[in-house]
């Protein structure tokens, strides 16, 4: 048995295949960050806890609220366009990849891929 708090002030990641033998990475943030890229191995899936927020994935715009669950799939582009004062996600990677295979997995990709 394992208990992590969130710090709702910030963005983090809370467990995963770093420090367990958990096979996913489970995180979350208080404001949804425009920075385009893609995944191509990891699906993200956002639990909105609080607040609204815009995502685009692809040339989709998404307006998610408080309970809302977002599937983004391994190759969907996506990016936060806006968020709420008192956002807060909790994001699940499935499956969980350990240390630099994580950050070496996102790819950055040009807003134009997702019409901005």
């Amino acid at each position: 048995m394992r208990l992590e708090r969130a710090d709702a002030s910030t963005k983090g990641w809370l467990a995963g295949p770093w420090d367990s033998n958990l096979p996913i990475a489970i995180g979350f943030a208080n404001g949804g960050v425009d920075e385009p890229h893609v995944h191509s191995a990891i699906a993200e899936v956002y639990l909105v806890a609080r607040g609204s927020a815009s995502i685009r994935v692809e040339r989709d715009t998404i307006e998610l609220h408080e309970g809302d669950i977002l599937i983004v799939e391994p190759g969907e582009a996506h990016t936060f366009l806006a968020s709420s004062d008192d956002y807060l996600h909790f994001v699940v990677h499935t499956p969980g990849l350990a240390g630099g295979r994580a950050r070496r997995e996102k790819q950055l990709v040009p807003r134009s891929r997702l019409g901005l």
